[in-house]
């Protein structure tokens, strides 16, 4: 039996969304395909976890200055040996038994530390393993670029334009999109407002969903909500963060506190605009269904470019200070500017990208060249 191991990093839930869509369509290529998932930050000792996760998560809450500071510093190929050596060491020895173990004939990764240190490890323990990354930025930073993959896919050709630029051989590069659960794909052209009273919301009210990042990351959640309060008109807003509570009257926006729910794709198909950051599965998933973007407060870096790719696309308006989300929101709700930045949105989903990743990858896939085992 032919078995995959996909290794994602609980950053955020992008990672694991990514995986997930991953496993059903290769699933559904081969139904006797062996998938098993696993979140690479388990492999890391306790003191990995704090210094990398920790110092990532304080960043973004307190300081993201400095998060820009560390994304601009290492974006070159002559950043410091110590944190390039991290790509060989980190998680290594739960990795190794994780191999050993489950003995993969296919390893996937959505980010880059497991992609290099499978790389690694595979020539060290002479396994035999197709090692793949799915890259889930639209812009290459040189983190992405890992010789160690022997395939490398990515969401846009201006992306693989610059994953080449950096040095990866072009036949180790194709474009697929970043992969979202085709549920998306069923939802697309779905009546809104049928959906909203499947899920008890009003249908004749503008529906704001805002993506509010995992782990509490997004500190300008409060302030983006009382801005949405204050628009003039009555909304509905969903927000997709924290602990799930009642509805509550802000201004006139009522506020459903949904924390994470299984209902998100069609809670997407129904809204008429997402509000907040620009993470690289929200906005895979918001220009599937050709929901535009008010962007304000984006991660430094990664976000930031996802952002201008939207901007170019015509699918977002990006409101860079909080005194700006306001009239944002209200052109964008606006219904001719609003069927235009679907129109763009629509123009840059990628539906079937986990499909087309899923092909890619058993097309290059050759069970008399890989098969994984400790010699």
């Amino acid at each position: 039996m032919t078995r995959a191991l996909i290794l994602s990093a609980s950053f955020g839930g992008g990672h694991h969304q990514a995986n997930a869509a991953m496993g059903e369509a290769l699933g559904a290529l081969r139904p006797d395909l062996q998938v098993r998932q696993t979140d690479f930050l388990t492999h890391l000792r306790g003191y990995e976890r704090r210094i990398v996760l920790g110092t990532y998560l304080s960043w973004l809450r307190h300081s993201p200055e400095s998060y820009r500071w560390y994304y601009q510093f290492t974006d070159r190929e002559t950043e410091p040996k110590a944190i390039r050596d991290t790509y060989q060491w980190m998680g290594r020895e739960g990795l190794r038994r994780e191999l050993a173990e489950y003995a993969p004939h296919l390893v996937i990764s959505s980010y880059p530390t497991p992609a290099a240190v499978a790389g690694h490890l595979r020539e060290r323990l002479n396994l035999n393993f197709l090692n793949v990354l799915v890259v889930t930025d639209y812009r290459v930073h040189q983190h992405w670029v890992r010789p160690e993959a022997d395939l490398l896919l990515l969401p846009t050709p201006e992306a693989a334009e610059q994953m080449v630029a950096r040095g990866i051989p072009a036949q180790s590069v194709a474009v697929t999109g970043i992969p979202i659960h085709p549920r998306y794909a069923s939802l697309i052209g779905a009546d809104k407002a049928a959906l909203r009273l499947k899920h008890g919301l009003l249908p004749d009210v503008p529906l704001l969903l805002v993506s509010g990042g995992a782990q509490g990351t997004y500190r300008r959640l409060n302030a983006l909500l009382a801005e949405l309060g204050h628009l003039g008109r009555r909304v509905q807003v969903l927000v997709l963060s924290g602990q799930t509570a009642p509805p509550e009257q802000l201004g006139g926006a009522t506020l459903h506190h949904l924390g994470f729910t299984t209902d998100f794709p069609e809670l997407l198909a129904a809204a008429d605009l997402v509000v907040g950051k620009a993470g690289g599965l929200t906005v895979a998933e918001a220009t599937t269904l050709g929901v535009p973007m008010v962007i304000h407060d984006p991660i430094p870096g990664q976000e930031e470019h996802n952002t201008e790719y939207l901007l170019r696309g015509g699918a977002a308006i990006w409101a860079r200070r909080l005194t700006d989300v306001r009239p944002a929101v209200l052109r964008a709700l606006d219904e001719d500017e609003r069927v235009r930045l679907s129109a763009g949105a629509s123009r840059l989903g990628v539906p079937d990208a986990a499909d087309r990743a899923a092909r890619i990858i058993l097309e290059r896939y050759a069970p008399g060249d890989y098969g994984a085992s400790l010699k």
